[in-house]
């Protein structure tokens, strides 16, 4: 094919229109000529509303990763408030629980102190208060310490009651401390009356609590009779409450009967008690005995001397 013949233009993609310059100058003017007849007109008000209707799924698809991207963020948001304030609730109710419990623990404490000074006001017999410490290591006893001594001037065999009856009687007296062998114990034992018939027994302690030993079984005990101090030990003043009859068992082929009691006065949670003054410590000393002068008429009998002895 001849030279001549071939075509030398350009591709449509390689062919020069309009300078950049042309074209930027056409379309700035086109742009304010629009704005200007849209602002005078308003011709592109329709065309804009048909626009936003039209495009208006499309920018709400669009938006809902955003939008569940904010929700989430929100959402753990306040969870995390969510449970920080269930914890300063939970902890706050812990708080007011707590303050309740020793509310309740104080009432029920100043209560029983109350009834302490009223008792102690109303004891014949000098007392003074103690507190428990700590009971004892042996588990086949029933002993308590107290934080009364020697120094406080508390003797072996005094008395410890508290509002309720008797607890106990002192058995150790150290320098600061005392140890107190409580009603139930198996080596306890306690003289009482019963108030409703005036008949007097011996209380022992036993694993169920205390019973009567020693009781006929044709005797007028009943379920329910109440046992105090006779005072005619001389420890114990009289009219304490120390138990209370709580089943009776007549065996007639051994003659006696078996009688369970239960303190009046429950050692378990016990903390303030009163510790007395031994009934035999007041009582005034025995008068020594006066040697009878010989009645008239009765012949004095005269020891023959020695030989040798003085006159």
């Amino acid at each position: 094919m001849p030279l001549g013949t071939l075509d030398r233009t350009p591709p449509p993609f390689f062919r020069q229109g309009p300078s950049a310059l042309t074209r930027l100058i056409f379309f700035s003017a086109l742009a304010l000529f629009l704005m200007v007849a849209d602002t005078r007109f308003k011709w592109a008000e329709t065309l804009r509303a048909t626009l936003a209707v039209v495009l208006l799924p499309v920018q709400r698809t669009l938006a809902v990763p955003i939008e569940m991207a904010q929700g989430g963020e929100d959402y753990l948001r306040g969870l995390r408030a969510a449970q920080a304030a269930e914890s300063a609730a939970k902890a706050q109710l812990a708080a007011l629980a707590l303050r309740a419990g020793r509310g309740e623990q104080l009432a029920a404490e100043n209560a029983r102190l109350r009834a302490l000074l009223e008792l102690r006001a109303a004891t014949p017999v000098r007392s003074q208060p103690a507190e428990v410490l700590y009971e004892a290591a042996d588990p086949y006893s029933r002993k308590v310490f107290i934080d009364r001594g020697s120094a406080q001037g508390v003797a072996r065999g005094a008395p410890v009651i508290n509002e309720a009856g008797v607890l106990g009687q002192v058995t150790h007296v150290y320098a600061l401390t005392s140890e107190v062998t409580l009603l139930s114990d198996k080596d306890a034992a306690i003289p009482v009356l019963n108030v409703r018939t005036q008949q007097r027994a011996a209380a022992f302690g036993s694993r169920e609590g205390m019973e009567l030993r020693f009781t006929s079984a044709n005797a007028d005990v009943q379920v329910g009779d109440v046992l105090q101090t006779s005072g005619l030990d001389g420890v114990y003043p009289p009219g304490v409450p120390v138990a209370r009859v709580s089943s009776v068992e007549r065996r007639v082929e051994t003659g006696f009967a078996r009688i369970l009691l239960k303190p009046e006065a429950q050692a378990d949670g016990v903390r303030h008690v009163l510790v007395l003054e031994p009934m035999s410590a007041q009582l005034p000393p025995r008068p020594e005995p006066v040697a009878e002068a010989p009645q008239k008429g009765e012949r004095q009998l005269k020891t023959p001397r020695r030989a040798g002895s003085a006159p």
